[in-house]
């Protein structure tokens, strides 16, 4: 609102400068420029002169407020400069009938032609001209000042229409990682009431803080990266609670100093993705989980031995959408300020995940 307001109170100023300058121009050094002698100008100069302006200024904002956004921007092209020559014609009557009411000519040529008779009829080509040069340039000004206020307000529109599709995309991301991680969660814990009643109770206690988190911090746009990596280590300590002792779970999150803020949920996908492809009943399996600051930038990496997933599973059926959705998160809220590597390493067989932000 304070934007819009400065924006209007320079273009008012703007306006005003702009036809100050033309009244000098016309009224005092135009007349300068040419007067002769000691001779004074008769007072039908200057009410003509002030004439003049006046119809230069209604001219200028009849064609900007009225005649281009009635014709030309609803592309009658052809109606429009039919509208600005008969515009041409009336502009030359009306200082024509206003000369004569004056008498302005009859004045002009007793000042400067004393010796000769004076012919209504007779009139002055070079200042004809020079006042349709002026009507042509009015109504360029004004049809060049109509067309970028549009521009202006349609890029301002464009602006705004895109705000609004990426907050509600960004939205639809959120909505979709929330079931996401939910249902794998639940499915978690129901495998632990069969096996540990009450570890099943403790991972349920874990679970309602970490639904607090996401119900309360997932709805905002950014949360303290604090905040965050708490919620990551409830999820790993819930984690752990399905592991067996084939599973070596390496963890390294440090506490930021910093009050950073994030967009909430960010390293969650990535997470679920370790525990779903990382962990094998029958075989040793290993994930590593990093979290470091520097500064303003944010180092995550997270690393799982790959395992095949059951082509009729749950899991499958979801086809990676987190990690989609994640990195559609990453580019709407992060553009040139993130980078994500992921994919397998030849070397030592694990999928690997490296994700740096600055969150300055």
């Amino acid at each position: 609102m304070f934007s819009q307001t400065r924006k209007r109170k320079l273009s008012i100023l703007v306006h005003l400068l702009g036809w100050i300058m033309l009244c000098v121009v016309l009224l005092i050094l135009s007349p300068l420029s040419w007067r002769m002698g000691e001779l004074e100008l008769p007072v039908q100069f200057w009410w003509k002169q002030i004439y003049l302006v006046g119809l230069l200024i209604s001219i200028f904002y009849l064609n900007a407020w009225g005649i281009v956004p009635k014709f030309l921007l609803k592309g009658k092209n052809y109606l429009y400069l039919l509208v600005i020559l008969l515009g041409a014609v009336l502009f030359y009557g009306l200082i024509v009938y206003f000369e004569q009411f004056i008498h302005y000519g009859q004045k002009m040529h007793e000042l400067f032609n004393p010796d000769k008779p004076y012919l209504a009829s007779k009139r002055w080509i070079p200042g004809d001209v020079f006042q349709m040069l002026l009507y042509v340039i009015s109504i360029g000004l004004s049809t060049s000042v109509a067309l970028v206020e549009k521009w202006q307000k349609d890029e301002a529109l464009r602006g705004e229409l895109e705000r609004q599709r990426i907050n509600t995309e960004l939205s639809y991301l959120k909505a979709q990682i929330n079931p996401h991680f939910f249902f794998n969660t639940l499915n978690n814990i129901y495998s632990l009431t069969t096996l540990d009643v009450s570890k099943a109770q403790e991972a349920l206690l874990k679970l309602s803080r970490m639904m607090r988190y996401v119900l309360y911090e997932n709805q905002k746009d950014t949360t303290l990266l604090s905040k965050e990596v708490k919620f990551i280590e409830d999820y790993l300590e819930l984690m752990k609670m399905r592991l067996s002792q084939k599973v070596h779970l390496l963890v390294k999150l440090e506490e930021p100093k910093e009050d950073l803020v994030i967009a909430p949920m960010l390293f969650l996908p990535f997470l679920e993705n370790c525990f779903k492809h990382g962990v094998s009943s029958q075989q040793e399996s290993e994930i590593n989980i990093s979290l470091e600051v520097m500064g303003d930038t944010v180092f995550f990496e997270a690393k799982n031995s790959i395992f095949p997933v059951t082509p009729d599973s749950p899991e499958a059926q979801e086809n990676g959408i987190g990690l989609v959705n994640t990195q559609r998160r990453l580019s709407l809220l992060y553009p040139e300020k993130h980078r994500l590597k992921l994919g397998k390493d030849e070397n030592s067989g694990q999928y690997g995940v490296h994700l740096t932000i600055n969150l300055a």
